[in-house]
């Protein structure tokens, strides 16, 4: 089993621990360790890529038609002798 340290924590926050543990009937650490697990028992979603929330956010608004530039041919190598 690992051993964690949890420095800074807001004394707030511990003493909202400390009340939960006792109302549950359970040491502080007990109690952290159940919130742990719980919290990271359950299934995340995973989020979406950026181009999909992108195509989201504008499918609604329409499509734009832009002219492409005409291709032209690729310019002779520059000869500096």
């Amino acid at each position: 089993m690992a051993t964690m340290t949890i420095r800074g924590l807001d004394d707030s926050i511990k003493a909202r621990l400390r009340v939960q543990a006792a109302m549950h009937g359970r040491s502080m650490e007990d109690e952290a360790r159940d919130i742990l697990r719980t919290a990271l028992s359950q299934e995340q979603a995973a989020a979406p890529c950026l181009v999909t929330s992108i195509r989201a956010k504008l499918e609604p608004v329409g499509g734009v038609d832009l002219a492409l530039p005409k291709r032209e041919r690729i310019r002779d190598v520059v000869d500096f002798s």
